[in-house]
């Protein structure tokens, strides 16, 4: 019987021992951690702006949070935007992404698995410009013409809801498959008659060489962008407490930056990226900055990506129609805002686009 005893006790210990094993590489910090960002930046060291993690990158904030760990943080910047994301992210070279909505949809359709842990730039502009002296004053004006739009990203989707809503199908006028750059060469050189875009449109439209037409925000919420923070799940499922230390990090800025008082605060510094600090000025026009800089993962978020997986579907983007209600885990950042004390700090948003609680 003792030995029987003895038997199970060192049994026991095996287990546990393999346990707290197991339990100590899920906490242990990783040795790197690789956050793909889909847009390509400017400069060198590359700046970019207009969103919570942007924040947090320029501050090197996930660097000192992890610096006492000996973790190192690659920002990987891509040219081609989410498409270029979901290759990484496809080749296992990414543990975390930035990217829309568009791209996101047509990974998980292809069986990469992720999770949605972090809005961080919803309800982002679209704008149509054009040519200054053009005669196109509204989007059914749009019929037949040729029309640029960065195909593959967030402001595709966008762009071609816009068109449907306003009478006009994507065989209806001439979609031009053009990066922000390109387009806005395009757009001056006038082989392209208009241009859906985003702030960048207000560059040209300062130096006279286009004017700005249409807005989403002046028409209607459900033509707005939205971009989140994702991770993989292999590395959810290794360091959940990393992404955890991760998403509370970005939370912060958009606490510290979603006070009214920091606008101009908020503005001066992504204006020392991509586009002057006027320019972020008017994109927020009338928007409360606890609305633009919401982490929440609303209903309003999970509707737009609902959304999202049926325009693909319907425009082939993808073959199927991927599940989107548990590709969203709150957990993360549900813990960083019972810590920080801001579970009832942002409003959240029904998918109708109207406010539902504090």
């Amino acid at each position: 019987m003792n030995r029987r005893i003895a038997h199970w006790a060192l049994a026991w210990g095996l287990l546990g021992g393999a346990l707290a094993q197991a339990q100590d590489i899920k906490t242990e910090a990783p040795a790197v951690i690789r956050i793909g960002v889909a847009t390509v930046g400017v400069g060198n060291p590359i700046r970019h702006g207009g969103t919570s993690t942007a924040l947090a990158y320029a501050d090197k904030a996930i660097e000192d949070e992890f610096r006492k760990d000996g973790t190192k943080v690659e920002w990987i910047f891509f040219k081609g935007a989410g498409p270029a994301v979901n290759e990484a992210l496809v080749n296992k070279q990414l543990d975390l992404a930035w990217q829309g909505d568009l791209p996101s949809i047509v990974h998980r359709a292809a069986g990469v698995k992720t999770k949605i842990i972090l809005g961080s730039g919803v309800r982002n502009g679209l704008y149509l410009g054009v040519a200054p002296e053009s005669n196109i004053r509204r989007i059914e004006d749009l019929r037949g013409k040729k029309v640029a739009v960065f195909k593959g990203t967030n402001l595709h989707l966008a762009a071609v809801r816009a068109l449907a809503d306003h009478g006009l199908k994507e065989k209806d006028v001439k979609l031009i498959n053009l990066d922000p750059a390109a387009s806005a060469a395009a757009l001056v050189s006038k082989d392209i008659d208009a241009s859906f875009d985003y702030v960048g449109l207000f560059n040209l439209r300062d130096k006279g060489l286009a004017k700005i037409i249409w807005s989403a925000h002046e028409d209607n919420f459900k033509y707005t962008r939205q971009t989140a923070l994702l991770v993989t799940d292999e590395f959810a499922a290794k360091h959940p407490k990393a992404v955890e230390r991760v998403v509370k990090v970005i939370v912060k800025y958009a606490h510290k930056y979603s006070d009214e008082n920091r606008r101009a605060e908020l503005f001066d510094a992504w204006g020392k990226a991509e586009y002057p600090d006027k320019i972020w000025r008017e994109d927020f026009i009338g928007q409360p900055l606890r609305v633009r800089l919401s982490p929440l993962l609303d209903p309003f978020l999970v509707a737009r990506y609902k959304d999202a997986a049926n325009e693909s579907f319907d425009l082939k983007l993808t073959r199927g129609k991927p599940e989107i209600d548990s590709w969203f885990d709150r957990s993360y950042l549900n813990a960083a805002l019972k810590e920080l004390k801001l579970e009832n700090y942002w409003p959240a948003y029904a998918a109708n686009g109207q406010q539902v609680g504090r």
